[in-house]
């Protein structure tokens, strides 16, 4: 993820990282990382196979929905099971609950709905993610500007 206080770009090594060993300015780190909390460490229903340096995924929350970010260079673990079942009982519950389920590999997302996938591509800071749905059930997804979704309001 990206940290502005250390200029460190999404889906990108953090400079202070060291791979097998963490982080190398732990007890120094910036607010920023201070408050970042993986799902994984609050949330009960994440077992020890969520672990990021086991599953190589980072679970984390959105203003909508729950974002499974991906090692840039393990970019198909969340398709292994048990995790891919456990997504997908997410996306049912997503949709009851409106909801969305994102898998983030790098700069490209994925939003992932009960009975299907829809590749998103690059999703940029000024773009939004659109769900078409019918009743709850997602049946689309496309990306548009801020802009665009400000002015169809």
């Amino acid at each position: 993820m990206a940290i502005e206080m250390l200029a460190k770009p999404a889906g990108a090594w953090c400079p202070e990282c060291k791979p097998g060993r963490g982080c190398q300015s732990y007890e120094n780190r910036p607010a920023e990382c201070r408050s970042f909390n993986c799902l994984w460490l609050i949330d009960q229903r994440f077992g020890p196979h969520w672990k990021p340096n086991k599953s190589k995924l980072v679970l984390t929350t959105s203003q909508d929905g729950i974002e499974i970010r991906c090692d840039p260079g393990f970019p198909d673990p969340w398709r292994r099971e048990p995790i891919r079942s456990e997504i997908t009982r997410l996306a049912v519950s997503g949709e009851e609950h409106d909801v969305t389920v994102l898998v983030i590999i790098g700069a490209k997302m994925m939003l992932v709905a009960p009975d299907r996938e829809f590749d998103l591509g690059v999703v940029g800071p000024h773009q939004r993610i659109v769900r078409e749905l019918e009743g709850k059930r997602v049946i689309g997804a496309t990306v548009v500007t801020a802009s665009d979704l400000d002015e169809r309001m």
